[in-house]
C-alpha cells in the first residue's frame, strides 16, 4: 500500500494561506526545501485547482529558463515528471502540464484507489479542502510541516474546527531562517 504524505507551509497561528489565499508570508529557504524533500519519495502529487494552477504557472517555467538556480530547475523537472491528479468539480475543464489527469468528484474514492497500489508515495501541497478530505477519512499517513515564525491572525486553516489527530513526532529539524520543520506520523 502506497503512503500519503501532506506537505505544507503554516503560520504559527495554524493558516496555510492567507484570507485570499496569499502564501506571500512564507520565508523561502532552500536549506527547508532540501530537507523536506529528503523525506519524501513520491512520484503522485495531489492537487486542488487553485494549486496545481499556482504550481503550473510557475514550475514549468522554472525548467526551461537557463537563469533559474540549478536546484529549482531539478525540482521543477521531477514535477514535471510525476503523475498529477487534479480534483475540480468546477474551476477547471482541462488540465494541460504533462502527466497530469482532472478528476471531476469522488476526491476520497479517487486516493482510495491510488493508495491500494504498490509504489512510491503520493503527496499533497496547499489544497487545504483536499487536506481536509483527506484527514477526515484517515487517509494521509505523515504530515509535514513546514512551520514559518509568522502570526497571520486570519486566514484558511490547514485543519478544520472538529478535526482531531493523535500524531507521533517523528522528526524536528530547525533553520536559520526561522522555518522549522516538523514531520508527523498518524
Amino acid at each position: 500500500m502506497r503512503k500519503i504524505v501532506m506537505l505544507n507551509r503554516v503560520s504559527l497561528d495554524g493558516y496555510f494561506a492567507g484570507i485570499d489565499g496569499e502564501i506571500d508570508w512564507f520565508i523561502h529557504d532552500p536549506e527547508v526545501d532540501a530537507a523536506a524533500h529528503e523525506m519524501m519519495n513520491p512520484d503522485t502529487i495531489l492537487f486542488g485547482s487553485r494549486t496545481y494552477q499556482m504550481f503550473e504557472n510557475y514550475w514549468p517555467a522554472v525548467g526551461k529558463d537557463p537563469s533559474a538556480p540549478q536546484e529549482a530547475r531539478r525540482i521543477a523537472r521531477e514535477l514535471d515528471e510525476m503523475n498529477k491528479v487534479v480534483f475540480s468539480k468546477s474551476t477547471l475543464e482541462d488540465v494541460t502540464w504533462m502527466n497530469s489527469r482532472l478528476v471531476k468528484d469522488g476526491v476520497v474514492q479517487t486516493v482510495k484507489e491510488l493508495k491500494q497500489g504498490e509504489g512510491p508515495d503520493i503527496t499533497i501541497f496547499g489544497s487545504g479542502t483536499i487536506v481536509q478530505q483527506l484527514t477526515d477519512a484517515r487517509l494521509v499517513d505523515e504530515y509535514i510541516l513546514i512551520m514559518t515564525p509568522v502570526v497571520l491572525g486570519a486566514g484558511k486553516r490547514l485543519f478544520s474546527d472538529g478535526t482531531s489527530l493523535s500524531l507521533e513526532l517523528v522528526e524536528t529539524r530547525s533553520f536559520a531562517s526561522g522555518n522549522v520543520l516538523l514531520r508527523y506520523r498518524v
